[in-house]
Parts: structure tokens; C-alpha cells; sequence
């Protein structure tokens, strides 16, 4: 009776371990401390000696930047957008798809304020919600492509930074079209297009697009390196293989005879 009363209770246990079992997961775990390392939020700080800072999250290196980016080099300052005004041009080639590009742009960010003529009389100014929006074509101002990517990278007076809402190209763009807009406003004939290479980079003729190509060709020979790579050991494998067959039919033949 004992023995069937241990059979009966063993057999208990085993059936309720077995339906807790499910082979998708880990079930028991002993030492659970070395499976679940702890979380550390980013951007807390820790009165901790493991982080630097106090910190999880780190800071880049010195010096560091976004791939294909460069730091623009004038200052934010009056030296500084005097200096862009004088020596900073448009690399842009100025073609019809960029200029186009410009006015879609430009009508997105800027029209609301400046105009879709670029004389100052956008909706905020009809609605005097913003009073003193001077025409691109005003004497006081003279703008030239510099003056305005850089009041498009640091904004200026009411004007805020585009720095974030376009990247470097688009700002170029949206600078050929407000110079296009100063050139009719001023009366002065249209400006020609230029023509560029189809084969070559159609957005930059000596500026970030080159820059970026130039990534992406690197990265491209190193793909192509890794596949000749690759194909290179394939071809000393399938060698390899075929010498050993060789190898081997010709000791099978030796045994025959």
C-alpha cells in the first residue's frame, strides 16, 4: 500500500512539473543574476563610481561628427555673417529642378512670413503678427547667397533657425529660389540655367554631395572587396575540393588494377 501510495505521489509530481514546462521558454533558472544583467536609465544620474559622469549615457569624442556632415565653419556672430555674406557661395549648381525644389521649400517654411514674392507681405505680416519684414530686394539689407544661408543656419532678429526643419542641400535650394525672387523684384533678367554632367552628381558641383558620394563609393568598394574576398575563398575551396576528388578517383582506379 506504501509502495503504491509513493508510485501514485510520484507520479503527481512529475505530471505537474512537466505541465509547467513550455519549450518556447527558459522555465527555471538557477543564478538568474547571470542571465538579467541590471538597466541603467540613459540619462539618469547615479551616485556611482561605474559611470564617468554619474551617467550611463556618454559623450562622443572630442571632435567628433555625423557621418557626410561637416560643421559649418562662420560663427554666429555679426563678424561671422559678415564674413558668410562677403565669401560664402552657393555650391548648388543652379538648374531648374533645384530652383523648383527651392520654391516648394521655400512656400513650406518661409512664404508665411516673408511673402510668396519675397516682399515681406506673408499672412503673420497681413495679420500684423509680425510687423518689419523687410523685401529681399531692401538697400539696407543687400543680401547676397551667404547672408542668407546663414541667416537660414542661425536665423536672426524674430527669425529663428531652419538648422533643424532642412539639411544642407535643402538650404541651398531655398537660397537659389530667395535669389531669384531678389532678381524679380529688382527688375533684373532671368537668370540662365546651368547645365551639369547626368552621369555626374547633379546637387553639388563642389560641396557636401561630392562629400557624400565619395562615402558612398567607399563603402561600396569595400562591399565589392568583401565579395571578391569571399569569392576568392570559394575558389580556393571549390580547388580544394576538386583536387581531393581528383585525389581520390585516381586511388580508386589504383586499387582496381
Amino acid at each position: 500500500m506504501k509502495s503504491l501510495f509513493r508510485i501514485i505521489t510520484l507520479i503527481t509530481v512529475s505530471l505537474l512539473v512537466v505541465s509547467c514546462f513550455d519549450k518556447d521558454d527558459r522555465n527555471y533558472q538557477y543564478f538568474p543574476n547571470m542571465y538579467k544583467s541590471p538597466s541603467y536609465e540613459t540619462y539618469v544620474g547615479y551616485d556611482t563610481d561605474v559611470f564617468e559622469n554619474g551617467q550611463e549615457a556618454k559623450l562622443p569624442v572630442e571632435g567628433t561628427v555625423s557621418r557626410g556632415w561637416l560643421p559649418y565653419e562662420y560663427e554666429d556672430t555679426n563678424e561671422g555673417y559678415a564674413q558668410a555674406k562677403a565669401n560664402l557661395e552657393n555650391p548648388l549648381p543652379y538648374t531648374e529642378e533645384n530652383l523648383n525644389k527651392g520654391k516648394e521649400l521655400y512656400t513650406i517654411y518661409c512664404a508665411i512670413c516673408h511673402g510668396d514674392k519675397g516682399d515681406g507681405k506673408g499672412t503673420l505680416a497681413e495679420r500684423e503678427k509680425i510687423l518689419g519684414i523687410p523685401a529681399y530686394n531692401d538697400p539696407g539689407r543687400a543680401i547676397t547667397e551667404g547672408s542668407i544661408y546663414h541667416v537660414m543656419y542661425y536665423g536672426i532678429n524674430n527669425m529663428g533657425s531652419y538648422a533643424v526643419q532642412t539639411n544642407e542641400v535643402e538650404r541651398w535650394q531655398i537660397d537659389h529660389y530667395v535669389m531669384d525672387l531678389k532678381n524679380q523684384l529688382d527688375g533684373a533678367p532671368k537668370r540662365e540655367f546651368e547645365k551639369v554632367d547626368a552621369e555626374g552628381p547633379a546637387d553639388m558641383k563642389k560641396g557636401i554631395v561630392l562629400r557624400d558620394q565619395d562615402i558612398t563609393e567607399g563603402n561600396e568598394e569595400e562591399s565589392h572587396d568583401g565579395m571578391k574576398s569571399d569569392n576568392g575563398h570559394g575558389n580556393m575551396h571549390a580547388e580544394e575540393t576538386s583536387s581531393e576528388e581528383n585525389h581520390s578517383a585516381t586511388e580508386e582506379t589504383s586499387e582496381e588494377n
